[in-house]
């Protein structure tokens, strides 16, 4: 790889403490260390051509806190890029030609050591949310050495939560796959002693379903989700295959950072976790079937009470996440049907690899629930549509069975490991 190197005499801050932790990326061996430093313009929106090139601009800010947003050539279209040079940064994609860079349309000073995050935009379009390598960084205890696989998009929260932990903490090496290598991320990471592994439950259930055995053969001892609602359905699957590792799912976002993290094996979280007010940590409240944050871990500008979006569900002592309140909700004939709920029961039946459920409109009804699935390869003969029907019928309310099944060959999947559930 070539990058323009930076020219800076010293480092404006110490080197970080995870300098030394072993990289892979792009078939390399490298260390944070080692990586080129680029020369970056303050501020900057670096879209990244590759892995290696968002790592190099993530450590030239740990070492010179240049006010950077950082994401991919392809999540940031023609207006993004004309919204960022409107706000003063210089637009810049970052490749092996280095550095090549968009004017801003009104420059202005920098603000040292501040990271600016794009939302996932499942609420619509993408936003900044701005952060600091500080409040990105919510491990801080000392950890037990791990090689950690880093899947995600980079500039998403999951990439710098992964990468920020290597940054910080000695001992926490970091493999980082490519959009490429997805399908064959388990022969990576066993290649390279991957112990520890985070993804969406759409990354784990597609690795399961394209190859378990595979997948068996990483060494895993810390299993995490996160990015999507966890059903029982993933935990209990991925428990089968790793009997001895901790599972982990985590909640996070861009505006409120890192406020859940269940070690328990089961979904949702203990529902006297709510309203518990503990120093440093995030409060956690429903609202109108609302998740809401109080978090010291937010984004620059958001304060007090954040109202997350996302729906919930209290069931059986534990709160679960069943999906976005602007599209979990189902009206059928004036009932409402969760479309999370109804998701996690398909995922329960044992044929099942993957599903998503969405309402369509329907004569007298209004809306009817429909849904999409991917079945696992040894069961494709063995469940039909209608076999799923009775399964649901079973286990639901007669208003939220699905009325349609479709079964799919693949499970899709978006740039951030998500699907459009």
């Amino acid at each position: 790889m070539t990058v323009a190197t930076s020219r800076h005499p010293a480092p404006a801050e110490p080197e970080p403490a995870g300098v030394d932790n072993r990289l892979v990326v792009g078939g390399a061996v490298l260390t944070w260390r080692s990586l080129p430093t680029p020369t970056l313009p303050d501020p900057a929106a670096v879209l990244a051509h590759s892995a290696v090139h968002a790592l190099t601009a993530a450590r030239q800010h740990a070492v010179h806190g240049t006010e950077l947003l950082l994401s991919t050539v392809s999540r940031v279209d023609a207006a993004m890029r004309a919204e960022l040079l409107e706000a003063g940064f210089t637009v810049i994609v970052l490749d092996d030609d280095g550095v090549r860079p968009g004017v801003p349309a009104r420059p202005r000073a920098a603000e040292p050591g501040r990271l600016w995050l794009l939302t996932s935009g499942s609420t619509g379009r993408p936003k900044r949310v701005g952060h600091t390598l500080d409040t990105l960084t919510t491990v801080r205890a000392d950890q037990p050495d791990r090689t950690w696989l880093c899947p995600y998009a980079p500039g998403t929260y999951a990439w710098w939560q992964v990468v920020t932990l290597s940054l910080t903490q000695p001992g926490q090496h970091l493999v980082v796959v490519e959009p490429d290598e997805l399908d064959d991320w388990p022969s990576v990471a066993a290649a390279h002693g991957v112990d520890a592994a985070s993804g969406t439950p759409t990354f784990w259930r597609r690795t399961l379903y394209r190859d378990a055995d595979a997948l068996a053969r990483v060494p895993l001892r810390q299993i995490t989700l996160g990015g999507e609602p966890v059903d029982q359905a993933i935990l209990d699957q991925l428990r089968e295959v790793f009997p001895a590792a901790r599972i982990s799912w985590i909640y996070a976002s861009s505006e409120v950072g890192a406020s859940i993290v269940v070690h328990d094996g089961r979904a949702g979280f203990p529902v006297d976790w709510l309203d518990r007010e503990t120093p440093g940590r995030p409060t956690l409240s429903v609202r109108d079937d609302e998740l809401v944050v109080t978090s010291p871990y937010h984004g620059a500008g958001l304060a007090g009470p954040i109202r997350t979006g996302d729906r919930v569900q209290v069931l059986d002592g534990r709160v679960l996440i069943t999906g976005r309140l602007d599209s979990d909700e189902i009206n059928v004939g004036g009932s409402k049907v969760s479309a999370g709920v109804v998701r996690g029961v398909l995922a329960g039946h044992p044929a099942v690899a993957w599903a998503r459920v969405t309402g369509r409109r329907a004569p007298v009804l209004g809306r009817m629930v429909v849904a999409e699935v991917v079945l696992a390869p040894a069961d494709a003969g063995v469940a039909d549509e209608a076999a799923l029907v009775r399964w649901c019928a079973d286990r639901l309310p007669e208003h939220a069975v699905p009325r349609r099944i479709r079964v799919l060959t693949d499970i899709p999947v978006k740039e951030t490991l998500k699907s459009d559930v």
